[in-house]
């Protein structure tokens, strides 16, 4: 069985900054750049792997959890549909997916920030091995297509069948959910033309009812989700599976295509990695080896409260790896991951990533202009 994503709920204490001069900006920048261009021979690349958290996209206008303007940080009582509850019951099935109907158009329309698109030079320039990321919002891999990105929570650009696990496109989806629900759709078109989904400032939002958490999902205040509905698998519905124990599923539509309450298969659900469900093993396999190639791992606007995250950098430390961390509030672990670590190989930033990481790519350019210009002049072959 591989990982279970379960948050972790304990207060986190403020960061103890490494080193101090990195309080200010340009030591923060300083500090990266001493990190990322260190010499290390450790690790058959030599390169850094990067591993982001939802931190890193509060500046595409989407929420993270333990932010100022974060889930955990503004909505107390908030609590995730867990897996269990999704696959046990057609009511948390409707509850998630009238959440995610009207969450998805600002995730839809939102970009990638000038932190992925940062981490994209960084990779052209040779010093990023890999990024893994805890997010699920396909930034990464559309902000550098060329450098690897290992989605560790999976993503929301899909759907996924719980029966024959093929996926189906969330745009699909989502036009879909329109049909089936008409006066949701009203309503989500009217929160769009009052400006509530489209705004960036939480402040605005909560201002127009509305309490946005991550993963897609908006919360309206007293609103009754029983009325939802969402439709079955296309392709179950054409031929159902078999179960486990070799009978076939019974997928069911009503008059109006959505799915039926006397089916047995069929069920959709986000291709993410829910909490309390397991991360596939192969996944867990290709984050471990990509820490294991690098050299140094640098974390990015992640608390890591998720133990698929912390053991991660975990492994790193057992590992003797350089370890840097970029996050403006407090870390799971973080005194254990520098205690013994020579301070001289790691960095502990609390910096917004949309301008550290753009910041610090004109630096290494400027450096690398500068180590050009002054390259000592050797004479072509055919001129001896």
């Amino acid at each position: 069985m591989g990982l279970m994503r379960i948050p972790y709920t304990a207060p986190l204490p403020d960061p103890t900054i490494i080193p101090a001069s990195a309080k200010s900006f340009s030591g923060a920048i300083n500090a990266l750049y001493d990190f990322i261009t260190a010499p290390n021979a450790s690790g058959p690349s030599g390169k850094t792997v990067l591993l982001t958290g939802a931190g890193i996209s509060v500046a595409s206008g989407l929420a993270d959890y333990r932010g100022t303007a974060g889930t955990y940080t503004l909505n107390k009582t908030y609590r995730p549909v867990y897996f269990h509850e999704f696959c046990a019951s057609h009511e948390a099935r409707k509850r998630y997916w009238a959440r995610s109907f009207l969450g998805w158009t600002n995730l839809h329309k939102s970009k990638p920030n000038p932190a992925h698109h940062a981490i994209a030079e960084l990779g052209k320039m040779g010093h990023i091995s890999s990024v893994i990321t805890q997010n699920v919002d396909s930034f990464h891999p559309v902000a550098h297509p060329t450098l690897r990105s290992l989605e560790l929570h999976g993503y929301l650009r899909s759907a996924l069948c719980l029966s024959c696990r093929r996926e189906y496109p969330r745009n699909q989806f989502q036009s879909d959910l329109r049909v089936l629900n008409p006066t949701w759709s009203a309503f989500l078109d009217e929160m769009i033309s009052s400006g509530a989904l489209t705004t960036e400032n939480p402040e605005e939002r909560r201002a127009k009812g509305l309490k946005t958490n991550p993963d897609g999902d908006v919360d309206i205040p007293g609103v009754e989700y029983s009325s939802f509905r969402y439709p079955p698998c296309p392709h179950c519905l054409k031929d159902p599976p078999r179960n486990k124990e070799g009978e076939k599923d019974v997928v069911r539509a009503d008059d109006d295509g959505a799915w039926d309450a006397s089916s047995t298969g069929g069920v959709l659900k986000p291709a993410v990695i829910m909490f309390g469900e397991s991360i596939p093993g192969p996944v867990k396999t290709a984050a471990e080896e990509a820490i294991d190639e690098a050299a140094k791992v640098l974390v990015l606007g992640s608390s890591l409260a998720t133990y698929s995250a912390w053991r991660l950098i975990k492994r790193a430390k057992d590992r003797g790896m350089a370890i840097g961390i970029c996050n403006l509030g407090g870390v799971r672990g973080e005194e254990q991951f520098f205690a013994d670590l020579d301070q001289r190989k790691s960095v502990r930033i609390a910096q917004p990533t949309e301008k550290l990481l753009p910041g610090l790519v004109d630096v290494l350019r400027s450096a690398e202009i500068e180590r050009l210009g002054h390259r000592p002049f050797v004479p072509a072959h055919w001129g001896n």
